[in-house]
C-alpha cells in the first residue's frame, strides 16, 4: 500500500488536487502498485471518482445530523471514500475515540490506518485490528530524514510486534521519506508500505516522484 496524505499543502489546493490525482492513477496502473491519496477533507468530493482509493486525512466518532464541523464515517462512504488515517500525529485523538473508530469503520467495510508514534503504541494498538498501523516518529516528519535510516530497529520491531499479534494488521512505515532507496530499505525491514506527504507533494515532478516509489515497492 502506498498511502499519500496530502495535508493542506498549498501545492494541491483548488483544481490542482485533480492533476495530482490523474498523475497518481497513471502510475499505479503502470507499475499495478495500489496507491491511496488522503486529499484536504473539503476536496473529497473534486475526486471521488477516481480510480485510485480517497481516504480521509480524519474522521470522527460523531453520528449523521446535528454533528457541525464533523467528519461522520458513513457519510464518507456516501462520498466513495474507502477509509480514513486515525490519530494522526497533526491530529492525536484519545485511545477510546480510536478503539471506536476502528470499530466504525471496520463496520462499514472501510480501511482503518492508525497512525503510531513509536513501539509501544504499535503494541497496544495493533490489537484493535485495524487494516494498517502507520508507525511515524514526529520528529522525523517532514524532515527529509527517513526512519528506515535514521530509526531501522524502531521498524524492525514494530515488524515484531505486528506479527506476534497474529492477525490481519499491516505495518506501514512513514516519516521523512524522500527516495526510492528509503521506501526498499522500509520493505527490506519489513514494511508492508508507505506513508508519504511533502517527500511527493511539494515535489517538481510529481510523476518522477510517485514512480520512483511505486518501482521501489513493486
Amino acid at each position: 500500500m502506498f498511502i499519500i496524505n496530502c495535508k493542506n499543502y498549498e501545492e494541491i489546493s483548488g483544481d490542482k488536487i485533480i492533476k495530482f490525482v490523474k498523475v497518481a492513477e497513471k502510475v499505479a496502473k503502470k507499475f499495478k502498485v495500489k496507491i491511496a491519496i488522503a486529499p484536504p477533507q473539503h476536496l473529497i468530493g473534486a475526486i471521488s471518482n477516481s480510480s485510485i482509493s480517497i481516504l480521509a486525512q480524519h474522521v470522527d466518532d460523531s453520528k449523521i445530523g446535528s454533528t457541525t464541523g464533523f467528519m461522520i464515517p458513513e457519510l464518507l462512504k456516501k462520498s466513495k471514500v474507502k477509509g480514513s488515517l486515525i490519530n494522526h500525529s497533526e491530529h492525536r485523538i484519545s485511545s477510546k475515540e480510536i478503539q471506536k473508530l476502528v470499530l466504525k469503520l471496520k463496520e462499514l467495510k472501510m480501511i482503518s490506518i492508525v497512525c503510531v508514534k513509536d513501539v509501544a503504541e504499535v503494541k497496544k494498538y495493533v490489537k484493535l485490528n485495524p487494516d494498517y498501523i502507520a508507525i511515524e516518529p514526529p520528529e522525523l516528519i517532514g524532515s527529509g530524514k527517513a526512519v528506515s535510516k535514521e530509526k531501522p530497529e524502531l521498524i524492525i520491531k514494530a515488524v515484531k510486534a505486528v506479527k506476534d499479534e497474529e492477525n490481519k494488521t499491516k505495518l506501514l512505515c512513514g516519516a521523512g521519506i524522500i527516495s526510492g532507496e528509503d521506501i526498499s530499505k522500509a520493505k527490506e525491514l519489513g514494511s508492508k508500505g508507505i506513508l508519504v506527504a511533502s517527500g511527493v507533494i511539494k515535489a517538481k515532478d510529481w510523476n518522477k516522484v510517485i514512480s520512483e516509489f511505486a518501482k521501489a515497492l513493486v
